[in-house]
């Protein structure tokens, strides 16, 4: 008699998640009695038992069924074992087994991946390796294995040339015909895309898969061929492209379903032919799907007036986003200048649409207008206003839209919309504008710089009263940075009239105002002319109307300079010094010296005025102003210094008028002489040596030797600019390096003589020089002519971004290996396909033919298309594309996967040389099979993961009473055991508790 023991159902939740929805019945229904006891699951069909391993003989299980066994981690390094046939043995010596070439391939191979390496050798004399290390390492080791120690004499490649029409009934509705027959005979098809016009298809493999995989294209291709047919139907151009789909969808649809190939004349071609291709009974069902898909979609026009369109799609595209949220499969579009708009999409839809924009336009055009005035472009950017404030008051107050040209247009029309009341009181307005503008007047007034401040004043405020007064009136100063005079007033002429008299009147004062007086005072009376708390130079200021400055405390300086107009300064002035008297004993003096003698008395920077003030005492000594012919020099100071300074600048003066030379020409005693003769030296030209005769010849000839001599030298004139240099560098440095003068003729001259001034002895070398300099750029101009050799070599587009290389690689390698210049073809250029090469011959040659390697090389490869599982492409490709990166660089090869949505998404397509490709794909389908296994396997554990959402809740709706979970044959109740009690710390302990009772228990032992 079976035994049943009962759990409760709390205990045993998660593992009802998991069982049958029959089973989660009949473990909630209970049994109803001995007669439904049969029916109970037994607890081995509840909880099956991990799989374990056998124990060895004469061992015995220390624990029993429930007892589970701990998946080990999965180790990282992996062992793998390669079976080399005698017949593909490459050394087939018995004799030397484990020594001679074989023995040191393998040494070779270890120390090349970092794998190890066992060998073996059979009956059957094949040899067996096992190969063990890291993944990366084992993968390694195994394509140098099958490329050193296996011959390749299985492997074999073949081509075959068949019609492209019959393309697709070889590749099948998304792939799925040539993937099978790769799958079957385990060769490689590669047959090329309907893009690529090309008939030959790729077969790759062992012989016998090769052999079996072209009887059975040759088979196929035949009987389409004896029993397909074609029909010729024509269809819009314009309707081609929903009859060929997204990435070609709809035709292999079209082919899936009934068999029949769909041929679409190419885009450049006017053809409207397409050509049905299949068996005689499917081509009616497939002309039918053509027909659909091409009537599908429909292409229609709306008349809209083109000033209308931005009202039909509305601020931010609002009005248009109503239309095609609704109907979001039809693409509406407007053409600049043309009275239409364009819908394309699913025919009902775009009736639809084409009803709700044709009832907008009719009520745009009801109730709007527009209309079109004639303005000088010039006046444009007046309506405009500063930061368009004219114009957006114009928009907002009659609620209108205004187009005004931008300036390149070079336009006068100026176009209006919206309500037809708005627009009308908008031109009217615009053209008001317009008229006052053209009776505007434009006026320049010259005001020196320095007074423009002062018009201005702080913050503004002062021309912001010119504005109030003159409000029609715009002025403009210049920026102070460009040091202009020029302020330029516009606005209507009469009003230009009164604000330049205004502006010029303020200015006159300003002017008149600006008269400067400097008063020498000495510095100890500078606090006795300020007053106690600045009362006495307030009251100056005050009574003279003047503005007085004092220099700083720390300033040596003495002068007070008063600002006004003439009469108030000299009266304040007149105020200053008689406090001076009255404060010293100071007594002011004038002498009379003739006024063409001030400047040698005052000497140079004042050097000689300023040590007689010094020297008697710090008086002051004033000049009258240059050119102003006033004799009378005015000496400032006590009584006893002045007079001293009075002498000493007598005497200074008599020096000067002693030390004056003869007039050669003009009055002298009051009479005239005659004009000199130009042929004698005046006199100012002659040097007198006296002394002993040889000492005077000698001291003649090294006076000649100091005269400058100049020499000209005969340089081509283009080089002329090279020799001057850049701002002049280069002749500067040769004119300080030779210490002669060079002059280098205009430009306009033309000429190719230069001249070169200096002492004798330096001239030589300046001419030496300068005629090497002159050696030098003619052969830099050589140089750089045979630096200009080019050449173009004709590349077809598509291999230039391989030729360019990742972030310009490649073409920065070839420049800097041959130094030349490579220039490839603009986007708008015409000739595509050129690309130019610049620099020396050679180089240039050579770059060429390093160009043209690459391209061969790229000629050469192949595409081939694989079937990788798409649940292992994110392993392959690795984080941040690192690991397919990884595969490319090791075998020079281009892989591509499928973008997302793709027809076939296991397509994996591999480019590169024939035979780094095929190792290429047998690296990636050795990958496959390694990271498919662990797919499968986390597959198959999600299967018993706890269901979530609808299922889980809907397994945990309360039920009415329950007797908890029923089995059968439980382990507990097979003996005299009882069932656990799940209440109790001895058979569920919790973490940490002490083990009171060591004893067995059905449940397995305790590990604690």
């Amino acid at each position: 008699m079976s035994s049943v023991a009962v759990l409760t159902q709390e205990s045993f939740n998660e593992h009802r998640s998991g069982l049958l929805p029959e089973q989660v019945k009949a473990a909630v229904a209970g049994p109803s009695g001995a007669e439904d006891e049969d029916s109970l699951p037994t607890y081995k069909d509840a909880f099956p038992p991990l799989p374990e391993k056998p124990l060895p003989e004469g061992v015995q299980e220390t624990g029993n069924a429930w007892t589970s066994t701990i998946k080990p981690l999965k180790s990282s390094a992996i062992t793998q074992v390669f079976h080399v046939p005698l017949e593909e043995r490459k050394y087939k010596d018995i004799n030397q087994f484990g020594e001679g070439d074989q023995a040191k391939v393998c040494l070779d191979i270890m120390h090349k991946t970092g794998a190890h390496l066992e060998l073996s050798m059979a009956k059957d004399q094949g040899l067996s390796i096992m190969v063990s290390g890291k993944h990366d390492a084992v993968m390694k080791a195994r394509k140098e294995i099958v490329s050193r120690l296996q011959t390749q004499d299985k492997r074999a490649v073949e081509r075959m040339n068949i019609e492209k029409v019959y393309h697709p009934f070889i590749t099948g509705a998304y792939s799925k015909l040539v993937g099978e027959l790769m799958q079957e005979t385990g060769a490689r098809i590669n047959v090329p895309p309907p893009s690529v016009n090309k008939t030959e298809i790729v077969i790759t493999g062992e012989k016998e898969q090769v052999a079996l995989a072209m009887v059975k294209i040759k088979k196929i291709y035949e009987e389409k061929k004896k029993n397909a047919t074609t029909i010729a139907v024509e269809v819009k151009k314009s309707q081609h492209k929903y009859v060929i789909g997204p990435k070609g969808n709809t035709l292999q649809e079209i082919l899936d379903r009934t068999g029949v190939s769909v041929e679409i004349p190419p885009l450049d071609s006017s053809s409207e032919t397409v050509i049905l291709r299949g068996e005689p009974d499917r081509l009616g069902q497939a002309l039918t799907e053509v027909y659909a898909k091409a009537n599908s979609y429909t292409v229609s026009s709306v008349s809209a007036p083109s000033w209308l369109h931005r009202f039909i799609i509305g601020k931010k595209g609002q009005n248009l986003a109503k239309i095609t949220q609704q109907m979001p499969k039809v693409h509406i579009e407007f053409t600049e200048g043309e009275d239409k708009i364009t819908l394309e999409g699913p025919t009902k839809d775009v009736q639809i649409v084409q009803g709700q924009i044709e009832a907008v336009v009719t009520d745009l055009v009801s109730r709007m207008d527009y209309t079109e005035i004639s303005v000088d472009p010039k006046f444009h950017r007046h309506l405009i206003g500063k930061g368009g404030a004219n114009i957006n008051r114009i928009k907002e107050h009659h609620k209108v839209s205004v187009r005004i040209p931008p300036d390149n247009e070079k336009s006068n029309l100026i176009r209006i919309e919206g309500d037809p009341q708005g627009v009308q009181e908008a031109k009217k307005e615009l053209l008001e504008l317009a008229s006052r503008m053209e009776n505007e007047r434009t006026k320049d007034m010259i005001i020196e710089q320095r007074f423009h401040r002062a018009i201005i004043g702080q913050k503004g405020e002062k021309v912001k009263e010119i504005r109030d007064k003159f409000p029609e009136v715009i002025i403009n100063f210049p920026d102070p940075t460009q040091k202009s005079d020029i302020v330029q007033l516009r606005g209507p002429r009469t009003e230009v009239e009164k604000c330049t008299k205004f502006m010029q009147k303020m200015v006159a004062e300003m002017v008149e105002n600006s008269f400067s007086v400097s008063v020498p005072i000495f510095k100890q009376f500078h606090k006795n002319i300020i007053g106690k708390g600045g009362a006495n130079i307030k009251k100056i200021r005050e009574e003279t109307n003047t503005k007085i400055d004092l220099p700083a405390e720390n300033s040596n300086s003495e002068m007070i300079v008063i600002t006004g107009k003439k009469a108030n300064c000299e009266a304040a002035k007149n105020r200053i010094l008689a406090i001076q008297k009255e404060l010293a004993n100071i007594t002011e003096l004038e002498v009379s010296i003739p006024s063409k003698l001030h400047n040698s008395l005052i000497g140079s920077k004042g050097r000689f005025v300023r040590s007689i003030m010094e020297e008697c005492g710090g008086v002051h000594i004033h000049f009258p102003t240059e050119g102003s012919g006033i004799d009378a020099v005015t000496i400032r100071g006590t009584v006893e210094e002045v007079e001293k300074a009075k002498k000493q600048l007598l005497s200074l003066a008599e020096e000067k008028v002693s030390d004056a030379p003869v007039q050669e020409n003009g009055e002298a005693n009051g009479e005239v002489k005659e004009p000199a003769d130009p042929l004698v030296p005046k006199k100012c030209d002659v040097i007198v040596l006296s002394g002993r005769k040889e000492r005077c010849e000698a001291a003649v000839e090294s006076l000649k030797a100091l005269v400058p001599v100049t020499i000209t030298v005969e340089v081509p004139f283009e080089l002329h600019r090279y020799i001057i240099g850049q701002k002049g560098s280069g002749i500067r440095k040769m004119m300080d390096e030779f210490e002669v003068n060079i002059q280098v003729p205009a430009h306009e001259l033309q000429s190719d003589i230069i001249s070169i001034t200096g002492l004798a002895s330096h001239l030589d070398r300046a001419k030496e020089g300068l005629l090497e300099r002159v050696k030098e750029l003619q052969s830099e101009q050589e140089d750089r002519a045979l630096r200009s050799f080019k050449l173009t070599i004709t590349v077809d587009p598509k291999y230039h971004p391989k030729i360019i290389g990742r972030k310009g690689a490649i073409i920065t390698q070839i420049r800097n290996e041959h130094e030349v210049n490579i220039q490839f073809p603009e986007k708008n250029d015409e000739n595509q396909d050129q690309i130019t090469i610049t620099g020396y011959e050679q180089n240039a040659v050579a770059a060429r033919d390093a160009i043209q390697a690459i391209v061969d090389e790229l000629e050469e490869m192949i595409s081939e298309d694989i079937t990788l599982d798409s649940r292992v492409h994110a392993r392959v490709i690795g984080a941040r594309g690192k690991g397919i990166h990884k595969i490319m660089d090791e075998f020079k090869v281009d892989v591509r996967f499928p973008q997302s949505g793709a027809a076939n998404p296991n397509l994996v397509t591999v480019t590169g040389r024939p035979e780094q490709v095929d190792e290429a794909i047998d690296h990636l389908l050795n990958l496959e099979e390694e990271y498919l296994s662990d797919v499968v396997e986390n597959e198959a554990k999600m299967a018993y993961m706890k269901p979530s959402g609808s299922t889980a809740s809907s397994m945990e709706e309360p039920r009415g009473p329950s007797k908890g979970f029923v089995v059968r044959e439980a382990p507990w109740a097979t003996g005299n055991e009882k069932a656990p009690d799940m209440s109790s710390s001895e058979e569920f302990p919790s973490f940490g508790a002490p083990v009171t009772n060591a004893r067995s228990s059905p449940w397995g032992p305790k590990r604690f």
